[in-house]
């Protein structure tokens, strides 16, 4: 593997320390985010809720992502990737900790909310912090490697939240997820700044810049992504993200609950096939980077797109002709993980189409902003299944995932392309 990636050039211990740090952040801001979906039948019937109070937290979670990815991404640009990338661990893992303490819905909504800021934080500041340290040539395959901390991150939750939780309850569980600030020790230990944020930081110091450039860039970077420059391609770059997270959110948000209330599969039994499908996650995220690298960031969508689509409607629609046999459901199962890969392209496509000044505010107002409208995905599905079962709501996400497919058309194709200190 070194011998592969030098013949690329400059990868160097600094790259490997940004690369496992940024996916490790990722690892456990997955792992906070999704736990939630496993102990909400515990939290629900110890606080007394009903499923749409227990979904409306969900959502307001992940709209807070959208906030926080809007909040840190300008933090980040303004103060630098490596502290704000501590920041935001520091966030979710208070958030998640403080969880345990809820004993209504509103001392649960908040906590939740705080969670959402950091894990909306986190993802834009580590992806901008690849997307600017890695060479072009390997930058869709190193995005995508950190990307590979969702599904582990899925499975860590898997693994608590079915085998764990049974045991210790839904409040230690929630306890012990302040270890991810551990994190933050080797953060400040091992990693270096980024050096284009660097350059650039000297570029201003130095007077390179004029007085009204920095005053405008530092005052009005979300502004900036609206004005006439930069406007079409932020909104190519929003839809594609909203249609690509409601793809995933309308999959994994009750699927836990799909298996085992509507399946009849045991938490346990329920626990297994999530791992499965995050297996696929994982090799699909592995893989989209070479394939994106390869190919280019538009074909790597779209067929991963299709992976998903076909996996999602065997498991809800088309349920009952695989239900005989044991091993179809989990190829699909794990058809429907490899499909979701296709998130492993973003940090590296939206590195290659933003400059520097905005960079990791476009990161995290773009991916995080569609995260956060996400707040209605858990509620609609809900609201669907009263008619259609919990099957009918998650295989609304086969539509968003071929729009996904489709629409990555309307962006160019960035795949080789280089940073600009600028």
């Amino acid at each position: 593997m070194p011998a592969l990636l030098n013949e690329y050039g400059r990868i160097t211990r600094k790259h490997y320390n940004i690369l496992f740090m940024s996916w490790a952040g990722w690892v456990f801001d997955f792992y906070d985010l999704i736990l939630y979906t496993f102990l909400m039948g515990s939290i629900k019937a110890e606080l007394n809720l009903t499923d749409v109070e227990i979904s409306l937290v969900l959502g307001a979670s992940l709209a807070a992502t959208a906030v926080g990815g809007i909040i840190f991404g300008y933090l980040s640009d303004r103060f630098g990737r490596k502290r704000v990338l501590q920041w935001t661990i520091l966030t979710y893992s208070l958030g998640t900790f403080l969880c345990g303490f809820s004993y209504n819905l509103w001392f649960l909504l908040v906590f939740r909310i705080i969670t959402g800021l950091g894990v909306g934080g986190e993802w834009g500041t580590g992806q901008t912090y690849i997307g600017e340290t890695f060479p072009a040539k390997v930058r869709g395959r190193f995005g995508a490697f950190m990307q590979t901390g969702a599904p582990l991150g899925i499975a860590l939750a898997s693994l608590v939240g079915g085998y764990i939780t049974p045991i210790i309850g839904w409040r230690a569980s929630f306890f012990i997820s302040i270890l991810p600030a551990i994190l933050v020790l080797f953060i400040r230990k091992n990693m270096q700044e980024s050096d284009v944020w660097l350059e650039r930081k000297k570029l201003i110091n130095e007077g390179k810049l004029t007085t009204d450039q920095i005053r405008k860039e530092n005052k009005n970077k979300f502004t900036l992504l609206f004005t006439s420059e930069y406007r079409k391609i932020f909104i190519l770059c929003l839809v594609l993200a909203i249609f690509d997270m409601s793809a995933y959110w309308f999959t994994y948000s009750w699927m836990p609950g799909y298996l085992h209330r509507e399946r009849a599969f045991t938490m346990a039994k329920s626990t297994e096939f999530m791992l499965i499908t995050q297996l696929g996650g994982f090799l699909g995220y592995f893989s989209f980077g070479f394939v994106a690298d390869w190919l280019g960031r538009r074909p790597a969508y779209s067929i991963y797109s299709v992976f998903m689509a076909i996996g999602l409607l065997m498991i809800t629609t088309f349920w009952n002709h695989i239900v005989a046999h044991n091993y179809l459901i989990l190829v699909f199962m794990f058809t429907v993980g490899f499909g979701t890969g296709m998130f492993g392209g973003y940090g590296p496509l939206f590195a290659e189409l933003f400059p520097t000044k905005i960079r990791g505010t476009a990161m995290g107002t773009a991916f995080n902003l569609a995260r956060g409208i996400q707040f209605f995905t858990p509620v609609i599905i809900a609201v669907v299944a009263t008619g259609y079962g919990l099957s009918g709501g998650i295989s609304i996400a086969v539509l968003f995932a071929l729009l996904t497919g489709a629409w990555i058309w309307t962006l160019p194709e960035t795949k080789g392309k280089r940073i600009n200190i600028l």
